[in-house]
C-alpha cells in the first residue's frame, strides 16, 4: 500500500471544488482511503504545499492532430481541407500512427490528462492501435474511427458497409463496459451518407455507446448543412443520435428550438474554448446553455486547440464566459470561478459522461491521480485554486499515477 500526504482536492458542492490536508491510501489499483485531515500542521512539512488531484479528464481531442497544434488557423472549413486531412492521411501509414500514438500518450500524461473522448481517423487499423496503446497504459475513456463516407478526399473515405463492419469489430474488442471503450464516432453531418448516419445511431443505441460528432461549431459550416440538410440539430435526430451517451462538440450556433431538443434528450455539449478561439469560429453561451438544461463537459480539442493542459482549457472557460459577459444582460450574466474550473476538469467530466470510478478523490475509485508541486506559495491567497490556474506551470505536475502506478515523472520531481 501507498500513502501520499498533502492537499487534496474534492468537490465542494454546487459544482465547486476545494482543498483540504489529507492523505491517500492506494492499493491494488484503487483508492483504499481517503482521509482529511483538520489543519495541514499534521502533514509533512515538505508536503504541505503538495496539490492531490484527481486525473484530468478531456472530453473531446482528436489524436492525430497533435502534430498539428498552431498550424494555420484559418476558418474551419479550411483548415480541414488544407491542415487536417492532410495530417490525418499520414495516419494510413501504420508505422507513422503508431509512432504519433506513443507521442500523444506520453504528451497527455504530462498534461496530466488521464482520461480521453478521442477520434482517430477513418483507419480501421490505426485506430485499433490506438485503442490497444491507450488500453495497455491504463486510460479512462473511449476512442472512436471517425466514420467517413463522402465530403472528404478519397484517401480519408471508406465505403459504407466496411465502416459499418469496422464499427462493429470494435464495439465487440472494446465494448462500452470497459475502462477503454470504442465510441461510436460519425466525424460530422457532411461527411457521412445517410445510411451511415442511421447505422450509427443505431449500434450507439443498441450497445450503449457513447457517440462523439460536431455540432454548429461555424457559421460557413452551419450554412453548409442547412443547404443540404436543413436545421442541424434535427437532422442528426432523425438518425437517433440525440441521448444521454451523445457528445456534440461545439455547439456554439445554436437557437433556443435547438437547445431545448438537447436538453430533453440530455446529450452533452463538448465546451472546446481554445478551439473556438483559434479558429474564430465564435464564443459559446456557456450559461445560456447551462440555463436551458443542457448538460455540458470540456474538451480540449487538439489540435484546433492549442492548448494541451486542461488547467488552461478551463482557465479559457472562464475567459470565453467573461467576453460573453461583456454583452449579456443581466439575466445571462454569470462567470465560473476556478473552483468552477477545477470541478468541470475532474469529477465535472466524470460524472456528465457516467464515468463513477475517475474524476474523485474517494474510496473505491480508480487510483488515477496526480501529484502536483507549484513554486509559489499558492495557499496564501483568497482563493488558493485561482492562483494555481491562473499562474499554472506544466512543471508543477511531478507524478501522474493511473490504476496505481505512476506512468509519468515530471522534470521537477525532488
Amino acid at each position: 500500500m501507498r500513502t501520499i500526504s498533502g492537499q487534496l482536492l474534492l468537490p465542494a458542492g454546487g459544482q465547486r471544488c476545494e482543498t483540504r490536508p489529507g492523505r491517500i491510501s492506494i492499493e491494488d489499483g484503487v483508492i483504499r482511503e481517503v482521509e482529511p485531515f483538520s489543519n495541514a500542521s499534521e502533514i509533512d512539512a515538505t508536503g504541505r504545499d503538495t496539490l492531490l488531484c484527481p486525473g484530468f479528464i478531456d472530453a473531446h481531442l482528436h489524436l492525430p492532430q497533435f502534430d498539428s497544434i498552431g498550424a494555420a488557423g484559418m476558418p474551419l472549413l479550411p483548415w480541414l481541407n488544407q491542415v487536417i486531412f492532410p495530417a490525418e492521411m499520414r495516419w494510413n501509414q501504420i508505422d507513422d500512427a503508431e509512432s504519433m500514438i506513443r507521442r500523444v500518450i506520453q504528451q497527455c500524461l504530462a498534461a496530466g490528462t488521464t482520461g480521453i473522448c478521442a477520434f482517430s481517423t477513418v483507419s480501421h487499423e490505426a485506430t485499433l492501435a490506438a485503442l490497444q496503446a491507450f488500453q495497455a497504459k491504463g486510460f479512462r475513456g473511449v476512442i472512436g474511427q471517425a466514420l467517413m463516407d463522402c465530403g472528404a478526399p478519397d484517401a480519408l473515405l471508406r465505403e459504407t458497409n466496411e465502416l459499418i463492419d469496422n464499427l462493429e469489430t470494435t464495439l465487440d474488442q472494446f465494448p462500452p463496459s470497459g475502462r477503454l471503450a470504442t465510441a461510436v464516432t460519425p466525424r460530422y453531418i457532411l461527411s457521412c451518407s445517410a445510411e451511415l448516419l442511421s447505422a450509427a445511431g443505431k449500434l450507439a443505441k443498441s450497445r450503449g455507446a457513447i457517440m462523439q460528432t460536431h455540432l454548429a461549431e461555424n457559421v460557413d459550416e452551419c450554412a453548409a448543412v442547412e443547404a443540404v440538410h436543413g436545421n442541424y440539430v434535427d437532422s442528426y435526430a432523425q438518425h437517433d443520435l440525440l441521448s444521454e451517451r451523445a457528445i456534440f462538440a461545439h455547439g456554439i450556433h445554436l437557437d433556443e428550438a435547438d437547445r431545448a431538443k438537447l436538453a430533453d434528450t440530455r446529450s452533452m455539449i463538448a465546451h472546446c474554448p481554445t478551439a473556438n478561439q483559434f479558429l474564430s469560429s465564435g464564443t459559446m453561451n456557456r450559461h445560456q446553455h447551462l440555463k436551458s438544461k443542457m448538460r455540458l463537459v470540456l474538451g480540449s480539442d487538439i489540435g484546433a486547440g492549442f492548448e494541451r493542459s486542461m488547467v488552461r482549457v478551463g482557465r479559457a472557460m472562464i475567459q470565453a464566459a467573461m467576453r460573453i459577459d461583456e454583452d449579456a444582460g443581466d439575466e445571462l450574466r454569470e462567470v465560473p470561478t476556478a473552483p468552477h474550473a477545477w470541478y468541470q476538469i475532474t469529477a465535472g467530466n466524470a460524472e456528465t459522461l457516467g464515468w463513477t470510478d475517475v474524476g474523485v478523490l474517494r474510496e473505491g475509485a480508480s487510483a488515477d491521480l496526480l501529484v502536483i508541486k507549484p513554486d509559489v506559495p499558492w495557499r496564501e491567497g483568497t482563493c488558493p485554486l485561482s492562483t494555481l490556474m491562473w499562474s499554472w506551470d506544466d512543471r508543477w505536475l511531478t507524478e501522474t499515477i493511473l490504476r496505481g502506478e505512476t506512468v509519468f515523472r515530471g522534470r521537477n520531481e525532488a
